[in-house]
């Protein structure tokens, strides 16, 4: 994994967690606050991965290309995904730069996406609780533009990001194209994968 710079100190059993975002419930589901958690699903999908019930969340272990990956779905709140992602980290004995949160953004427009080493929380609960657990805002995100309300919609942003996408956002293709950059960061690192999708 070109991600990173291997530590000679005990290693890790795993290279990089990857975390999703959103609330649980089949209510939740489709909204657009939940479009972290749908990335990890389509991960797994693609890798026929099963998940398992543990660290408070939905976790399953795939390889791609030789790198040691576990997806993990918090089944906290938003605002408690750090008690899972938290969970997980303490298991696994990763450093903060190991772990990847993939989430939703609504300063971004739909379809945008940034990959990113740490950076500020731009008031998102799930950040905010993970960055309590970690200690650190130094963790690896994955922001996927939801879009804001548009002129004349009377819903303030957390009433739109708790609702579906609509039809013609055409989510299948903002959750595949995701995906890819989380594989792309996984096969040839962070900084290819800005290149070719931030």
């Amino acid at each position: 994994m070109r991600l990173l710079r291997r530590s000679t100190e005990r290693a890790p059993s795993l290279d990089l967690l990857v975390a999703g975002l959103g609330n649980p419930g089949a209510a939740y589901a489709g909204h657009r606050h939940n479009v972290g958690a749908m990335v990890v699903d389509e991960l797994a999908r693609r890798h026929r991965a099963s998940f398992r019930s543990k660290y408070s969340g939905r976790i399953a272990d795939i390889r791609v290309d030789g790198t040691r990956v576990a997806l993990l779905v918090p089944e906290t709140w938003m605002n408690e995904s750090g008690r899972s992602v938290g969970a997980a980290v303490g298991f696994y004995k990763l450093p903060p730069e190991r772990v990847l949160v993939v989430h939703d953004e609504g300063d971004f427009d739909l379809g945008r996406l940034q990959a990113r080493a740490g950076g500020g929380l731009a008031g998102h609960n799930g950040l905010r609780s993970i960055a309590r657990q970690l200690g650190t805002q130094e963790f690896l995100r994955l922001r996927v533009g939801v879009g804001r309300p548009g002129r004349g919609d009377p819903r303030d942003l957390a009433d739109y990001v708790l609702s579906d996408f609509a039809p013609e956002d055409d989510r299948d293709a903002i959750v595949a194209h995701a995906a890819d950059t989380v594989e792309t960061i996984l096969r040839d690192g962070l900084e290819a994968a800005q290149r070719r999708f931030n």
